[in-house]
Order: C-alpha cells, then structure tokens, then sequence
C-alpha cells in the first residue's frame, strides 16, 4: 500500500510541511522594530557614569525589540542638535525621533527666539522624513528670573501645538528635587536616577510608536 493514494495528496503534505518549517524558521527569530533615534544633551547622555549605567541602556532593555540609537552629546544645544541632525537621520533611518534638547540654551542665556526657531527645524527635518517626533519639555533653574524660564518653557508648548507633535513632560522635574538622586552640580541625575527615568520614558515611547 502506498503511503500517499494519489499525487494530490501527496503535493497537499508537502505543501502543510512546507509552510510548517516556515513558520518554525521565522519564529526562531525575533523581527526588529523600525529604530529610535534620541537627540539628547547631557542628561541622556550618561554624564558622570558609564554609558551602560544610564537610562537609555536601561529602556534598550524594556525595548528589546527596538533599536535605540543615542545621539545624545553632553553640552549640546539647540544649534548643535540642529547640525547633526541631517546626518544621523540618514545613517539610522528612524521611526521615532526623541527631542531634548534646550537646557543648555538656557543656561547660556541664549534668546528664546533662537531656541524655537532650532527645534522648529529640527521638527522639519524629521518630519520630512516621516519620523514620529517625542518632544521633551526642559525647565531652566530659577536663578535664570521668572520671565525667562516662563519663556522657555512656553516654546515646548507652542511647538507641540503649531507642529502637532507629542509634547512629554520634563522627565526630571521629580528627581532634581530630591538630593539623594542627584550628582553633586545639582543638575545631572545620578546614576540612582536612572531607573526611574527609564520607567517614566516607557509608556512615553511606547505611546508614540
């Protein structure tokens, strides 16, 4: 007795076989999602530990399925973000663009007016590229005079609304009041910190993706 009747069913088994080892071949692998790209100064670029140690290494691995890209450079500002921008678009191809960028403007005193006009063509950029932009708010310290740091916050609002991009909360309004999660210069999270900027960074990206 034959093992199949008739060529039909025997193409039928070769076919669900076929499809079985497909379905076993791709399953072996985890897809990776489209990447994400952060344009960040220092506070996303690790300062004052390991790489390893800050945040957005902590998020790589809530997001193993995403590829992280940390453009972030410490001391950057609006400008320099802006410079760089072009390029790395280019070489990593995001889907999603984290802005947080601005602290360094305002502690050099830099004039709002040029603040908005770089991250209003940062926003372009990416947009023309068809990248989904996250936008950090930042806050200046209080020293800098209400007016000032009213200025500069009121820009992120502005942006969000004029370019209709999601506009995330300051991730360190909580941690910078609290001593025991800050560096001595009082103004870059330590490496206690971390953790807890990568939880409130989560459902932000996830949302945005």
């Amino acid at each position: 007795m034959a093992l199949f009747s008739d060529i039909d069913s025997f193409l039928g088994f070769k076919s669900r076989l076929g499809g079985l080892a497909l379905l076993l071949i791709f399953s072996s692998f985890k897809l990776s999602a489209a990447p994400i790209l952060i344009l960040g100064d220092s506070l996303s670029a690790s300062y004052g530990m390991p790489e390893d140690q800050g945040w957005v290494q902590l998020l790589r691995e809530k997001m193993p399925e995403h590829s992280i890209i940390n453009g972030s450079v410490s001391g950057e500002t609006s400008a320099g973000g802006l410079r760089r921008l072009p390029a790395l678009l280019e070489s990593t191809q995001p889907e999603l663009l984290l802005v947080e960028l601005g602290g360094n403007d305002g502690l050099r005193g830099f004039p709002p007016k040029q603040l908005k006009n770089n991250l209003t063509k940062i926003i372009e950029l990416a947009k023309e590229q068809e990248v989904k932009i996250l936008l950090s708010e930042i806050m200046v310290p209080p020293n800098y005079g209400p007016r000032y740091a009213s200025q500069i916050s009121a820009i992120y609002k502005e942006l969000a609304e004029e370019h209709e991009v999601t506009l995330m909360p300051f991730f360190m309004e909580q941690i910078v009041t609290d001593s025991s999660l800050m560096q001595r210069d009082g103004i870059h999270p330590n490496q206690k910190a971390q953790p807890a900027i990568a939880e409130f960074m989560l459902p932000w990206f996830e949302q945005a993706l």
